[in-house]
């Protein structure tokens, strides 16, 4: 009986070892860092410039054509589509993401971070540092971004972080009337965030925040793994 549980148990672990062998080359290091590398652009996903005397109307057209996210940036959208290698993702573009996409759009332009993961991050950690106020679901999103800008590109996180310590407040306190964006430059909106300000050495707030807000980051992005790992065990449960 011994022998016959020890071959079953040997049988078992060639059949994990070959499916890991097969899927390996997918779950490498390499290609989950790769599934975490947006490309909402072929060919490049530096973020535009937009000069000071641009209106932000003008300068959110170019965005969202420069981003690839349709004519109103997909507001309008049931759903959100991130594109992620090799297999895109997607979660209900509910109600309060919207208004909240609508604000972080308009900072995306006036701090000049781009679409891409590392990009994502810095905004993320400028929006965090700076905080959100009442809009939950920019604290929820700006978590997952955070975290993957800690994996990516972490001290463009840092540095992103520390221009938000520095900032003098963001759309998400002050607001904005949409009905004034050809009135409004980009210039005027870095002024009255104060994002022109050069950002100074960290300090022990800085880097004690900075800790803090990197273990919900981290936490977001652990259903991740288990995920992965849980269909590792159903295709090995299936042979």
């Amino acid at each position: 009986m011994q022998r016959i549980l020890s071959g079953f148990a040997k049988q078992k672990i060639v059949a994990c070892y070959r499916t890991l062998a097969q899927f390996g080359p997918v779950y490498s290091l390499g290609n989950i860092l790769m599934l975490l590398r947006a490309c909402t652009s072929k060919f490049s996903t530096a973020m535009a410039r937009y000069p000071d005397d641009l209106s932000l109307r003008t300068a959110r057209v170019l965005f969202f054509r420069n981003a690839k996210l349709g004519p109103d940036g997909g507001y309008s959208n049931r759903w959100v589509r991130v594109e992620t290698k090799p297999i895109p993702f997607y979660f209900p573009n509910w109600r309060s993401r919207v208004a909240a996409a609508r604000l972080h759009d308009l900072h995306h332009i006036a701090a000049e971070y781009g679409t891409d993961w590392p990009g994502e991050g810095e905004i993320a950690a400028w929006e965090i540092a700076s905080g959100c106020a009442v809009y939950h679901a920019a604290w929820l999103l700006n978590l997952g971004g955070f975290g993957a800008g800690l994996l990516v590109a972490p001290r463009r996180a840092f540095h992103a972080f520390l221009r938000g310590r520095r900032a003098k407040t963001n759309l998400y306190k002050n607001g904005i009337d949409e009905s004034r964006l050809d009135l409004i430059s980009v210039g005027m909106l870095r002024d009255e965030l104060g994002l022109r300000a050069p950002v100074t050495s960290a300090r022990s707030a800085d880097l004690a925040l900075f800790g803090l807000w990197c273990i919900p980051s981290i936490l977001a992005w652990l259903p991740l793994p288990i995920l992965v790992l849980a269909v590792l065990a159903l295709i090995v449960r299936a042979r």
